[in-house]
């Protein structure tokens, strides 16, 4: 039986992560959006390896991608229109604009090159008997 990479280990973590948080965050708001829940769906192709999971992590990868890109340039213009506004506080930390720009740039590169790696292909796609 061909046993996933340490890389798709991780990513299967991260996204069983994602979605005890989407699941919680659903039940809070009495919502549920793609952003969120659309991992729920990764998470489950990526466990019974089927053949839908590659194309379903990267449409979901690419909404992350988009997410933020759009999320990043809305703050690069509010940062020009009002400097003194563009923060990030949790729990009444200020936490800096570019350590989240860097950790978001750093996961969006491990999940795209997890998605492509050969060793997830090879995962996903198990030589037939």
């Amino acid at each position: 039986m061909n046993r996933p990479s340490l890389a798709l280990i991780i990513l299967i973590c991260l996204y069983t992560l994602g979605t005890v948080l989407a699941l919680w965050r659903a039940f809070e708001i009495q919502s549920l959006d793609l952003f969120t829940a659309g991992v729920i769906p990764v998470l489950i192709g990526l466990l019974m390896r089927t053949a839908w999971a590659s194309l379903v992590l990267k449409i979901y990868i690419g909404i992350q991608t988009l997410g933020f890109t759009a999320l990043g340039a809305t703050a690069v213009i509010a940062y020009q229109i009002t400097p003194e506004d563009v923060k990030v506080v949790f729990n009444g930390q200020n936490i800096p604009i570019p350590l989240i720009a860097a950790v978001v740039l750093v996961l969006l590169s491990f999940q795209w090159w997890v998605a492509f790696a050969q060793s997830t292909k090879q995962y996903l796609n198990p030589p037939q008997d």
